[in-house]
């Protein structure tokens, strides 16, 4: 048994001079002003989209980020629409061999009983795999806190949309901590698209 912390990767390239050019061709094809594009046009042109709520414009620019986080972060991510998902499998995945890992928690310790308690789960599962019983039928024993990976693609209005909403006060403790931290990170690569978020 392991205990890993959360984290996120980006896997698509950003380029914030490429990716506020086509929002801005996109966006100015709707008013026919594509004669107005210039050198730095774009991020004003942008704020201003996002200030209008025009934020249709934004769908034409998706980004896929790879998650390790537990599932019960995941069954509150795959509730979003509009979204690409790709989870690793406790159903083909046998986990007898390489052990269990678990997410640590972002607002409690994992004590004495905690780790007993995870130990003893494990051992369970593994009896169940050398009783004859296949991964999706061990898998039924698991619980939320066990580690998993989702590669998870949305458009960048979607994203506004998920890390307003999973970054308030009222979001889970764990989700928040993990979409925090994508949104800082999107906040410094793309602020004309991801600045405003947290702000009221």
């Amino acid at each position: 048994m392991i205990i890993v912390n959360q984290s996120h990767e980006i896997l698509t390239p950003i380029s914030r001079e490429e990716i506020y050019k086509l929002i801005e061709l996109a966006g100015r094809t709707a008013y026919k002003s594509e004669d107005k594009i210039t050198e730095g046009s774009a991020e004003k042109f942008i704020r201003s989209l996002v200030r209008r709520g025009h934020e249709s414009v934004l769908e034409h620019v998706s980004i896929t980020i790879r998650f390790i986080t537990d599932r019960g972060v995941t069954h509150e991510e795959v509730r979003h629409r509009l979204c690409a998902y790709t989870q690793e499998s406790t159903r083909y995945c046998n986990y007898s061999e390489s052990g269990l890992r678990f997410i640590q928690p972002v607002d409690f310790h994992l004590d004495k009983d905690d780790l007993e308690f995870l130990q003893t789960v494990e051992d369970f599962y593994r009896s169940k795999i050398a009783q004859g019983k296949t991964p999706q039928q061990a898998r039924y024993f698991l619980v939320n806190g066990l580690k998993t990976e989702i590669v998870h693609t949305a458009n960048i209005r979607e994203w506004r949309h998920i890390l307003g909403l999973r970054t308030s006060k009222a979001a889970h403790p764990q989700i928040r901590a993990l979409m925090g931290a994508v949104l800082q990170r999107l906040q410094s690569e793309l602020p004309a698209l991801f600045d405003d978020i947290g702000v009221k």
